[in-house]
């Protein structure tokens, strides 16, 4: 049983979704402040986080960031806030996802089931190596010249996907199918874009100008590979 780590302060929200999560099957813990949030954070694994970006002693983006110094785990921004800024700056952070309030229930059941499935998907058996860049799948770590790089689950994704296609011109179209399970709905080019600069930022010794990680205007991506290295089979190529 997968469980959610649920942060709002609203106390009428609180008991109608994680009532309708609980009986989807996940098991739920509720924080109502950034303080008993990373309090429970530290004591318990969590599979997954549901952020409310506004609380009483700060925001959604606090836990964020102290999260993603130690950890992958899953999360999703859950606010009535849909300011641009705002989203951006939770993309950029390390969420993975940001739905805006009011939500229909089964579409934010349809992207945290989603969610744990591609996080279990690359927890997979193999080392990965190119351009400097070393993965883990099995732990889900990577390193980047020797120095451990902390990548959201979307950014991990990217980077397997390059990595298991390198010197190919890999289509927009064909990168979101991949990484959204083929539901383009929940995102545009204007967030994939968003994530393959935060990508860059972390495996680009030149972000501005990118050695690997190049872009084909009008078309795609391609990850550059300058010396092949073996790839373990335990993961299709084009997986």
């Amino acid at each position: 049983m997968s469980k959610i780590l649920y942060i709002e302060d609203d106390l009428s929200l609180i008991d109608g979704l994680r009532y309708t999560l609980e009986n989807s099957g996940y098991s739920v813990e509720n924080a109502r402040t950034v303080k008993e949030a990373l309090a429970l954070y530290q004591k318990q694994k969590y599979d997954l986080l549901l952020l409310d970006v506004t609380l009483p002693d700060g925001t959604g983006f606090d836990i964020c960031r102290e999260v993603r110094k130690i950890a992958a785990t899953p999360i999703i921004f859950l606010t009535a806030s849909d300011q641009e800024i705002h989203i951006v700056q939770g993309l950029d952070m390390g969420g993975d996802d940001y739905i805006t309030k009011p939500f229909r229930l089964n579409e934010l059941l349809s992207r945290i089931k989603a969610l744990l499935r591609r996080s279990a998907q690359y927890a997979k058996t193999e080392i990965l190596e190119a351009n400097g860049v070393r993965i883990d799948a099995m732990e889900r770590l990577v390193w980047k010249n020797s120095e451990r790089l902390e990548l959201t689950l979307v950014e991990y994704k990217l980077l397997c996907l390059f990595m298991h296609n390198p010197n190919h011109l890999l289509p927009r179209e064909l990168i979101l199918d991949r990484m959204w399970d083929g539901n383009g709905s929940y995102v545009d080019d204007n967030t994939l874009s968003v994530y393959i600069r935060r990508l860059r930022n972390k495996i680009e010794e030149n972000p501005n100008v990118p050695k690997y990680l190049l872009t084909e205007r009008g078309f795609g991506y391609k990850w550059v590979v300058e010396q092949d290295l073996p790839v373990s089979a335990s993961m299709e190529r084009n997986a």
